[in-house]
């Protein structure tokens, strides 16, 4: 038997046994469609674009947040300081003050000068002052210390501003300590005037 004929049999042997299993012979893998994978390719990046973007997004804001509300306890602590100054300012009465030596006047009129200065300094760092004085009472900003009786305003009115309040940015540095009206009318809430308008207009054209 010669070489020829030993591979021509060696060829053919595994047909012969496939044949004889009644086996099919494996199918040659499938070829990925381009199209589909162009598409999933696109999704994957469209998505990791979005991600990249919410992330610069994200972090723009925390940045700046913690530029505005980094020196929050900084400025809690300053704010001390400007009370005692207008303490200081509202305990010299306008007749001692008109009849001061030079000296004196100066004086007062440095305190004056330096508060003015810590106000601009504060406000340039996002810190505001905010004085409620006849503002519905707000326990989100305001801080009631005593209740007034005053039929003449609406009850729940502030009538009296002990002490200013704070915000920096949107948040509240310090809440206004406030004296709050009691005995007065009580203004209706927005939402139950609408509820009545409503009502009304329901009941005439029913009518």
């Amino acid at each position: 038997m010669t070489d020829q004929t030993a591979r021509a049999e060696d060829e053919a042997a595994p047909q012969t046994e496939a044949a004889a299993t009644g086996a099919e012979p494996a199918p040659e893998p499938a070829q990925a469609d381009p199209v589909a994978v162009a598409v999933e390719l696109r999704d994957r990046l469209l998505r990791a674009l979005a991600d990249m973007e919410n992330l610069r997004k994200r972090t723009d804001r925390e940045v700046t947040d913690a530029r505005l509300y980094g020196v929050a306890s900084f400025a809690r602590d300053v704010l001390g300081v400007a009370d005692n100054m207008r303490r200081a300012l509202e305990a010299v009465a306008p007749e001692l003050r008109a009849s001061a030596q030079t000296g004196v006047k100066a004086l007062i009129d440095g305190v004056e000068l330096t508060e003015r200065e810590l106000a601009k300094a504060l406000e340039k760092n996002g810190v505001r002052q905010f004085t409620p004085q006849g503002e519905k009472f707000d326990p989100n900003l305001h801080q009631a210390m005593f209740e007034v009786p005053d039929a003449s305003v609406p009850a729940g009115s502030v009538v009296q501003v002990v002490q200013p309040g704070y915000m920096i940015g949107e948040r509240v540095l310090r809440p206004a300590l406030v004296g709050v009206s009691k005995g007065g009318p009580r203004t209706a809430p927005a939402s139950t005037s609408k509820d009545n308008a409503k009502a009304r207009e329901t009941s005439a054209k029913e009518s």
